[in-house]
């Protein structure tokens, strides 16, 4: 079956790749746009769904995944920060706390469609200001919820976490696995 990743993320790519999975990447044109009141949980759940819809419209034949990965503190989601200003205020705010790593999923395979959210917790030591200048230079800040990458200068700040490492990337492989199962068994 014709797999297609609804998602222009090079790190989702990646991880699907290193998964051993062959598929196409087509991105997704919606509106993600939080809704008034909405849960964070529900947020990412929604824009997972709405991208596989999207581009399942587009191909209806494959069985396509959309992803959608948010950083919550406090209740406060923060995506990607709009500027260097924004993601210093979202680094010093995370600085010495706890915060949760929440990705929307969903397979979409005709009228099959399987959803869910991953959630990990993700501690981070102080961020020291000589660390923080530095990676704000680099501008490795600005395309990632939260303002850091895991996988990235950030990792020095994260002593701990409890949850999918892959989570916090941005595609819980495990979860993807199974969603994907789960879709082709249905009928």
């Amino acid at each position: 079956m014709r797999l297609v990743l609804a998602s222009a993320s090079p790190r989702r790519r990646e991880l699907l790749a290193q998964a051993g999975y062959v598929f196409e990447v087509v991105a997704a044109d919606i509106d993600e746009t939080r809704r008034v009141g909405e849960a964070a949980v529900d947020y990412v759940q929604r824009l997972a769904l709405e991208k596989a819809e999207a581009v399942a419209a587009r191909f209806p034949d494959a069985m396509v995944v959309g992803a959608d990965t948010t950083v919550v503190l406090d209740g406060e989601v923060m995506n990607k920060p709009v500027d260097d200003d924004d993601a210093e205020r979202m680094l010093r705010w995370l600085s010495g706390r706890t915060h949760q790593v929440y990705t929307g999923l969903a397979v979409v395979r005709g009228g099959v469609k399987v959803s869910g959210v991953e959630r990990t917790d993700v501690v981070f030591r102080e961020i020291e200001e000589e660390e923080l200048a530095v990676y704000l230079a680099s501008g490795d800040a600005l395309d990632k919820a939260g303002a850091y990458g895991i996988q990235g200068y950030a990792a020095r700040w994260i002593p701990r976490i409890e949850g999918d490492y892959f989570n916090v990337v941005g595609l819980p492989l495990s979860a993807v696995v199974g969603m994907l199962g789960e879709a082709g068994n249905r009928e």
